[in-house]
């Protein structure tokens, strides 16, 4: 996530449209979840480090945020994927 990302509205689906891509392509789909994804259990221990600032800990939440946008998107595209009948 880049600082134009917080500007593009559809910075969110050109990502989860490039695992999309790999998901196609043949990668695992757990795997590709996992390199989306940041567990929560992360940002509680990001939130829990006392060196961090307070600007720096909003742009934490706001990372968090976007991953999981990203991630729901991306389950939404391999879902649509999985529901369309495969012509032959």
């Amino acid at each position: 996530m880049t600082a134009r990302d917080e500007f593009d509205p559809l910075a969110p689906q050109r990502e989860a449209a490039f695992f999309y891509g790999l998901f196609l392509r043949g990668h695992a789909i757990e795997s590709l979840r996992q390199d989306i994804d940041v567990p929560r259990s992360m940002l509680d221990k990001w939130m829990r480090a006392r060196d961090f600032e307070a600007s720096f800990r909003e742009s934490l939440h706001r990372v968090y945020s976007y991953r999981k946008q990203v991630l729901a998107i991306f389950d939404g595209l391999v879902l649509n994927e999985q529901n369309h009948p495969r012509l032959q």
